[in-house]
């Protein structure tokens, strides 16, 4: 990783490379897909949901066809990129930022047979190895949340972006109007200062000169998913514990309580951002 990358990148690719992360996101997080699911009930399957999520996303980009080229940053198992490539027929670049995941990502894309049109690299989003205008959309689910330096990832998005390219993504974030202080619990786990918030994206997107276009509030789906898989935690307790270690299992349970209780209050805010970089 590059001197340039925040200490909370540092952070992240260490604990996404650890094996007890690895078999819980694996595990219980939703499989190919670990971000937020969209739930149609309480009960649904974690993968499910959150497949859908990444359904509704290709539904919204005004971009993804099959000529175009796709850039997933923290693109994790890489269960999105599969789908645009097997679906669609694009050709999609994967960075991500743990060497763990992206081994299991490159043994996925060989066994579903796409790995000719998926090509996984690891890096950090906040320094991507692109040339300028290089990539027809840019695509991401709840990753920018891991950079301590967000600005700069999506000045790297503005760069990399050809004209008329787009930028869609979802991200954990604080509401606009997040009292201070509140989701310091949450802070402290990630080893972060702030989250972004929709006003933020917003505003620093259009500095960089890319056009805001919508963003579709599905806030309530992140406790929704939260407890979820808290849920799915807890009733697979002991077989986690024996493959995660008891410690990992306790921190990761109270961690969850944090996140499903600030969604609740109305602190935080999650749903699918679009923007569009000018002709």
């Amino acid at each position: 990783m590059s001197k340039a990358s925040s200490e909370a990148a540092r952070r992240a690719e260490e604990y996404y490379d650890g094996g007890d992360a690895d078999g819980f996101y694996y595990a219980i997080w939703g499989g190919e897909d670990i971000h937020i699911g969209i739930y149609e009930s309480d009960e649904e399957p974690i993968a499910e949901a959150s497949h859908r999520t990444v359904e509704r996303i290709a539904s919204l980009s005004e971009r993804v066809s099959g000529d175009a080229r796709v850039l997933d940053l923290g693109a994790g198992y890489g269960g999105s990129a599969r789908h645009l490539a097997r679906t669609l027929g694009c050709r999609v670049e994967c960075l991500n930022i743990s060497t763990t995941q992206n081994e299991r990502n490159e043994e996925l894309n060989r066994r579903h047979e796409l790995a000719e049109r998926i090509v996984v690299t690891h890096g950090s989003f906040e320094s991507v190895p692109r040339p300028d205008a290089s990539v027809d959309v840019v695509w991401s689910q709840d990753a920018f949340l891991h950079s301590g330096r967000r600005r700069d990832v999506l000045a790297e998005v503005a760069r990399v972006l050809a004209p008329e390219g787009e930028l869609i993504f979802t991200d954990i974030m604080q509401t606009d109007d997040c009292p201070p202080g509140v989701l310091q619990p949450i802070l402290d786990r990630i080893y972060l200062d702030t989250l972004g918030s929709v006003a933020f994206y917003r505003g620093t997107g259009e500095e960089l000169g890319l056009r805001f276009a919508a963003f579709e509030d599905l806030s309530e789906q992140l406790p929704r998913h939260y407890a979820r898989v808290l849920g799915e935690l807890e009733s697979r307790d002991e077989e986690m514990a024996k493959r995660c270690g008891r410690a990992y299992v306790d921190r990761m349970k109270k961690g969850l309580r944090h996140w499903v209780e600030a969604g609740r209050a109305g602190h935080l805010a999650w749903g699918i951002l679009r923007f569009r970089k000018p002709a």
